[in-house]
């Protein structure tokens, strides 16, 4: 077996899987290096054929990676259940988000609001269509580019209230976590990983995969914000 593998995976999951990565190292002596971008980025790389053992995704990215053959079907190992959160600039007033309507107000109140390329974007988007604002906010709307952490922009200023995966923001300097969006507006995504197709070590995938849902990973993902999928 070889003693390195090799992985790409979207920011959501960089901290929890820099853990179990470090923690199947020191169980197996197999060394796991995982480059963590912007999901869209990283889903391109993959199906231009760039040479990876595993790609840890969201599994809408990945099932469309399955379709192509870029990611071996039969691999395919949900991981983690992560849910939007909602932050604010470290000190700033905390509004209110503790029902869908009053997550409703305080949007329609903010004066910028930051979201993220990847699937939780995509889910804001249409949250705020189905409460009809989407017009109302567009003016206000900040994306953060590919890589970089909604996060961050609420930090320095840019933005005032920021949505992204909350294993994104828990780690954050800056900011002040309000919480997960209430129920009726949830947004949870569930990110898998799979064995690419570019890869020559089967066994060694399989054997990180199986550990990578294993119960020994069940506090990695909750200290960082997820749970078990």
């Amino acid at each position: 077996m070889s003693t390195r593998i090799t992985g790409i995976s979207s920011m959501a999951t960089r901290q929890v899987l820099t853990e179990l990565a470090d923690a199947y190292r020191k169980m197996s002596g197999v060394a796991v290096l995982f480059e963590s971008v912007g999901g869209v980025d990283a889903a391109k790389r993959v199906e231009a054929g760039e040479a990876f053992d595993v790609a840890v995704l969201a599994a809408d990215a990945l099932a469309k990676l399955i379709g192509s053959g870029r990611v071996i079907a039969q691999s395919r190992t949900d991981l983690v259940r992560s849910a939007v959160a909602v932050a604010v600039r470290a000190g700033a007033p905390r509004p209110d988000i503790g029902s869908e309507e009053a997550l409703r107000n305080t949007v329609l109140l903010a004066r910028t609001i930051g979201y993220s390329t990847g699937p939780s974007g995509v889910a804001l988007m249409a949250l705020f269509e189905r409460w009809g604002i989407a017009g109302a906010v567009r003016g206000r709307i900040v994306q953060a580019p590919a890589g970089v952490p909604v996060g961050q922009r609420v930090a320095n200023g840019q933005v005032e209230l920021g949505f992204q995966q909350l294993s994104e923001l828990l780690h954050l300097p800056g900011i002040d976590v309000l919480g997960t969006l209430p129920a009726g507006a949830e947004i949870l995504t569930t990110f898998s990983a799979g064995q690419c197709a570019t890869s020559s070590q089967p066994d060694a995938v399989r054997a990180l995969l199986a550990f990578m849902k294993s119960p020994a990973a069940v506090e990695a993902k909750r200290r960082h914000g997820m749970e078990p999928a």
